[in-house]
């Protein structure tokens, strides 16, 4: 099974590689998603999914991120055939089979229990998402690739350094050396704190690059604002969650060295950054999608100041990668097709989508408020957790500071969303061809029905998960 989960995705992507018409190549993506789906959730029930003499174990946090990522893919999947069939002026051989490599090195992301495979992992991911950025063909998009790839491949050699460093605390400390995680965190008690904690920080800059934690974020507005929905839900909700996943992992090795204080504190001053620098820069965002990926750091932040919290912050935190990942897809594609219905992304362009596309509009509002931790939607929990759990940590500053950076988010991520969704479509937005269908709005939907579901009631066998990865990590159900 640990194979099968790799290859499902690969194979999937030889057929459609294949395959010459572009008519038909987009529902390769379907039935990818489908299958996948089927083999993730049999995974899911298994207790033990292992391979590679330990180089390929399923875990907990493992499982949250698999899980998320073959449901976000399984809703993109459902939407691509309306979309590609919308954009039928572009070629999309590249786009479905680089989009089914990049699902696979996320599923190999999150099985990967060996520092040097994890890292090839999401370095083949940034490689697979770098030619979907291109899918149009214009200056913009390529600056926007070109940045993705040198700002990633910064933050890329800073992580092989830090994995260089965490194997010399081994030598340091006379440990058989090794980069199987299960083995370091054995040896963590015995690795040489120095190195450890210079391991951790060049670790945490270079995978919080892959994030897009401030001030490594630069990437990301261009990447976002210039890929279509689809891309960018799998870059906001599965890229991302993959690099904090690496991040997960290496703070669990520090807590096993007695040294997790050290990295809580540096994990929550880099998520206020985060979250503080979001809110200064959407207040003045008038291009909604790049509004998006302000909306991306300001939640990569609120991830890792759960994790620096501890305690119960860390299963708010978990909670939360799942809901800010499920809301981004539907953000992302019901941007993508009011996008489509007006022709413009400028929100100076952009009035009346509840009237021009009643739909997408209504699903893009309903996903303002589930981002921006609005009640009843899972969010408002997951956010509401972490706030608990920094009072009952007794950190009054931290709880304040991320109140007051969700308020200044809510009002400036509000005043574009609002101008978008009221008012009258213009002339030229009333002449374009998109109009709203069941293939391009039901997967939004389905994402939004998760995430209020996840808002008022979490299912058990879930909620025992998150509780015993938080355990695991050093936290509290």
């Amino acid at each position: 099974m640990a194979y099968a989960l790799v290859l499902i995705p690969v194979l999937f992507a030889i057929v459609a590689a294949a395959i010459r018409s572009d008519r038909v190549r987009p529902w390769v993506l379907t039935a990818a998603g489908a299958v996948q789906g089927l083999a993730v959730v049999r995974a899911l029930t298994m207790p033990a999914v292992a391979g590679l003499e330990g180089w390929l174990v399923l875990d907990g946090p493992g499982r949250l991120v698999m899980g998320l990522t073959s449901a976000l893919f399984f809703a993109c999947a459902l939407y691509a055939p309306g979309y590609l069939r919308q954009r039928s002026d572009r070629p999309n051989r590249v786009f479905v089979t680089c989009l089914l490599l990049l699902d696979a090195m996320l599923m190999l992301l999150a099985e990967a229990h060996h520092l040097g495979l994890m890292w090839v992992a999401l370095e083949a991911a940034t490689l697979s998402a770098a030619p979907l950025l291109t899918f149009n063909r214009n200056q913009r998009s390529l600056e926007a690739t070109w940045k993705y790839l040198l700002i990633g491949g910064v933050g890329v050699a800073l992580a092989l350094l830090g994995s260089l460093f965490l194997a010399y605390s081994e030598l340091q400390a006379e440990l058989e050396p090794s980069l199987l995680f299960g083995v370091l965190l054995e040896q963590a008690p015995h690795l040489s704190k120095p190195w450890l904690h210079a391991a951790f920080v060049i670790l945490f800059i270079g995978y919080g690059t892959k994030m897009g934690l401030a001030p490594m974020h630069t990437w990301k507005p261009d990447a976002y604002g210039e890929a279509p929905g689809i891309v960018g839900a799998m870059l906001a909700g599965g890229v991302t969650n993959g690099a904090f996943l690496a991040i997960v992992r290496f703070d669990r090795i520090c807590q096993a060295a007695g040294d997790g204080k050290f990295a809580q504190e540096l994990m929550l001053v880099m998520g206020l950054l985060s979250m503080g620098l979001a809110g200064a820069f959407m207040a003045r965002q008038r291009d909604y999608k790049r509004m998006l990926a302000y909306s991306s750091v300001e939640h990569m932040g609120i991830l890792v100041v759960g994790l620096g919290i501890g305690g119960a912050g860390v299963f708010g935190s978990m909670l939360h990668m799942i809901n800010n990942g499920l809301t981004k897809g539907v953000l992302f594609l019901s941007a993508a097709n009011i996008h489509r219905a007006f022709g413009s992304k400028n929100v100076e362009d952009v009035s009346g989508a509840l009237r021009r596309v009643p739909a997408s509009g209504a699903l893009f509002l309903a996903g303002f408020f589930a981002v921006t931790g609005s009640p009843p939607f899972g969010p408002f929990l997951s956010e509401l957790t972490i706030v608990r759990a920094a009072f009952a940590a007794g950190r009054y500053g931290v709880a304040a500071a991320f109140l007051v950076m969700l308020a200044v988010v809510f009002v400036g991520m509000g005043s574009a969303v609002v101008s978008i969704a009221q008012g009258s479509p213009s002339q030229h937005a009333q002449s374009t061809t998109f109009r709203d269908e069941l293939g391009t709005v039901a997967p939004i939907a389905l994402c939004l029905a998760v995430v209020l579901m996840l808002g008022v009631w979490v299912p058990p066998p879930l909620e025992r998960l998150l509780g015993d990865v938080a355990i695991s990590l050093g936290g509290a159900r």
